[in-house]
């Protein structure tokens, strides 16, 4: 199993954007969204993540209602700040009950969202700041606007975008530079690749691929037998149901067969895939513990030659996945999906 022990590359985010490491690590499920976590062990894998060279730390300030930001705050508390490039989604709202009830990315709402997450965070800036989903109230011009503001401000580095189409993100960029957008990308979610992907490389904006694992499904370690609590959102994602899950993971056994080739893991075998899409692509790792993290780093050092590549477009050819990415009405939210 391929191991990093060399510095992780780093790429230019987008035309305009910081310098991040070649992986990124997304935080959210240290807080919300797929079950049970645990908090120390979140914060141990946070570090153990800057000691390996990540710098982009992927957060929101919906994920845990805040608890995710004030984790983060934590981890970095005896870290130095500029050693990170902290990214957060802002917009979704929430109930107590951890329920979901639309979206506010109003000029307004923007600067009221930044205020609350420097407090949690512990700091004067965030390098990039971005809206989860487009509010369909608020036409994108005015949310990058106000984003803008912060810039301008000081509060604010950065501006991304997330989930988002083409013709947005064409608007977007005209109001101001957008250095990348946060998007589902991976070997079963290819969506991107018509008309998404080229525009983005058109208008000079990174993409920082989320899901790359397909929550865990494309990762070698699901059972069809495992158990899920009610919280977890793959007990509603179509994927993960009846004969949606078993197809999959057969497509996940013949990129086994691949990965085993190579002498790699298929989790590896999966974030090397969309890593050698491009050096614009930065692959968001969703690991929640250190032994997951310490798999995914092996992906920077795995190399796929062309032959390698198209055993996996066989294995795993474009489109076969079985169920929608997200259940009926979170699709709904997808500017993306609007093409």
């Amino acid at each position: 199993m391929p191991t990093s022990t060399t510095p992780l590359p780093t790429h230019r985010l987008g035309a305009t954007g910081p310098e991040v490491s070649a992986l990124g690590l997304g935080l959210m499920g240290m807080s919300d969204v797929y079950g049970p976590a645990d908090e120390a062990e979140g914060i141990a894998t946070v570090h153990a993540a800057l000691e390996a060279g990540v710098t982009l730390l992927d957060t929101g300030d919906f994920y845990g209602m805040g608890h995710n930001e004030l984790l983060l705050r934590e981890a970095l508390k005896s870290r130095t700040r500029d050693n990170a490039v902290i990214s957060v989604k802002f917009g979704a709202l929430r109930d107590p009950d951890g329920g979901w009830s639309g979206h506010d990315n109003s000029p307004a709402a923007v600067k009221n969202f930044v205020a609350y997450s420097l407090r949690r965070l512990g700091t004067d800036h965030i390098d990039i700041y971005r809206p989860a989903r487009l509010d369909p109230k608020v036409p994108i011009e005015d949310t990058v606007g106000a984003i803008a503001d912060l810039v301008r401000a000081g509060h604010v580095r950065h501006i991304g975008l997330s989930e988002v189409g083409a013709e947005t993100l064409r608007r977007a960029q005209a109001v101001h530079p957008i250095v990348d957008l946060q998007i589902e990308y991976s070997l079963i979610s290819r969506g991107i690749e018509e008309e998404i992907l080229p525009t983005a490389r058109e208008l000079g904006v990174g993409i920082t691929a989320y899901g790359v694992l397909s929550r865990g499904l494309i990762s070698g370690h699901w059972h069809p037998n495992r158990q899920l609590t009610g919280q977890d959102f793959r007990t509603r994602s179509p994927r993960f149901q009846g004969d949606n899950l078993h197809r999959n993971l057969s497509l996940v056994e013949a990129l086994r067969a691949v990965a085993e080739a190579k002498n790699a893991t298929v989790a590896q075998t999966a974030i090397a895939w969309v890593a050698a899409q491009g050096t614009d692509i930065v692959p968001l790792i969703g690991a929640r513990t250190r032994t997951r993290l310490t798999e995914a780093l092996g992906a920077t050092t795995l190399v796929l030659t062309p032959t390698d590549l198209a055993a996996i477009e066989i294995a795993i050819p474009p489109g076969a996945a079985s169920g929608a990415r997200y259940a009926t009405p979170l699709m709904d939210d997808l500017d993306s999906e609007r093409q």
